[in-house]
């Protein structure tokens, strides 16, 4: 699953993806930005937002991607929906027909084709819509842009989707400044929908409405999902709503993947000291049970992107670092315990002394 890839395959060779049940393989995925400085605005060095994370995407299911803002998670998003041009890596995606095809890649037709397969809800329901274009035009753009349907065509598919995320189809001549968040959050939605996607990149989908609005959001897009077979990369840093909607979970830290499994391993058995302390914080339901645990406290900053610390990048500020966490760069590796999943989903994680260490979960309800 966790392969090295140095560089991004030449076009002239043919992806190829083991496992057939997957959507998405990433490999040593890299994004760095460049920091200029100086009247010529030379390139002094560059942010490592995301430094070669590798995991894969099964079709039909909710993967989600956690960790601190400012960790890369919504970066890797926004590669996926090719807002920006990856470092290295590889990107492979499997197509309807079987075709597989490198993201990091694609260029021109070949990458505007597959668009249409991979959409995006954004964090803000406020600043995604454009304000001056109807809800009408904002759920259409992408295919009276790209598609060869009729205005009335076009006309009956938003009025469906208005529909089937709760909103009237009248709605649709109306300005995005009539609506709530919550309203706005399923016009969003709607128009993710529009061209019949496959793959949905959901940043942040749920964090800027309020609590009493998320779990509408979220019961309906899971509801989307099993109606419109979608796969879901659900990015959050709310880990309380990462256990609700999704199937698997990728913790990272400062551009780095450091633990995966399914839900129910991270939060009983965590095998990262950093994915313990993000658990330590998550509310319990059970009031009987508040107060039950002591909340693990980070000591010191998070690391700078742009000049991370030698070895592990966590080790500053972890509590069972040793010696050998300062200078030797853990990998992503399989580990095994006693409470591994019946699922039969490998549980990897970037620590030294995953295997050695009693790290706490969360207390099951």
């Amino acid at each position: 699953m966790f392969k090295q890839v140095s560089k991004a395959q030449p076009e002239s060779m043919t992806p190829v993806m083991d496992n057939k049940d997957s959507l998405l393989e990433i490999y040593d995925l890299c994004m760095h930005f460049p920091i200029r400085k100086g009247m010529f605005s030379q390139v002094t060095g560059a942010v490592r937002a995301v430094d070669g994370v590798s995991f894969t995407i099964k079709r039909g299911e909710t993967l989600g991607l956690v960790g601190e803002s400012g960790c890369g998670k919504s970066t890797i998003g926004r590669c996926i929906v090719r807002a920006y041009q990856t470092t290295a890596g590889q990107m492979l995606y499997r197509q309807e027909n079987g075709e597989v095809s490198d993201l990091a890649n694609l260029e021109g037709n070949k990458l505007r084709r597959l668009r249409k397969d991979i959409r995006m809800i954004f964090q803000d329901p406020y600043s995604s819509l454009n304000p001056r274009m109807t809800v009408f035009d904002n759920i259409s753009e992408a295919l009276q842009v790209n598609s060869s349907m009729s205005r009335s065509e076009i006309k009956d598919r938003v009025a469906y989707l208005l529909r089937r995320v709760g909103l009237r189809p009248e709605y649709m001549s109306r300005y995005p400044h009539a609506f709530s968040g919550g309203e706005r959050q399923r016009i969003v939605i709607a128009r993710a929908l529009v061209t019949n996607p496959r793959l949905i990149v959901a940043d942040e989908a749920v964090s800027a409405l309020d609590v009493s609005v998320r779990a509408q959001i979220l019961n309906l897009m899971e509801e989307l999902q099993e109606e419109f077979q979608l796969t879901y990369l659900f990015i959050s840093h709310d880990l309380s709503v990462i256990r609700h909607i999704c199937d698997r979970v990728a913790v990272m830290y400062v551009g780095k993947l450091v633990e995966t499994a399914t839900i129910d391993d991270v939060f009983r058995h965590p095998r990262h000291p950093y994915t313990e302390t993000l658990l330590s914080a998550v509310p319990l339901s059970d009031p009987n049970l508040r107060g039950s645990r002591d909340r693990i406290p980070l000591i010191g900053e998070v690391a700078d992107p742009s000049n991370p610390p030698s070895g592990c990048y966590f080790h500053p500020r972890c509590q069972y670092a040793k010696d050998r966490c300062k200078t030797d760069t853990p990998e992503l590796k399989y580990v095994a315990h006693a409470g591994q999943s019946e699922t039969g989903e490998k549980h990897y994680a970037s620590c030294h002394f995953a295997g050695e260490i009693d790290l706490r979960g969360v207390i099951q309800n």
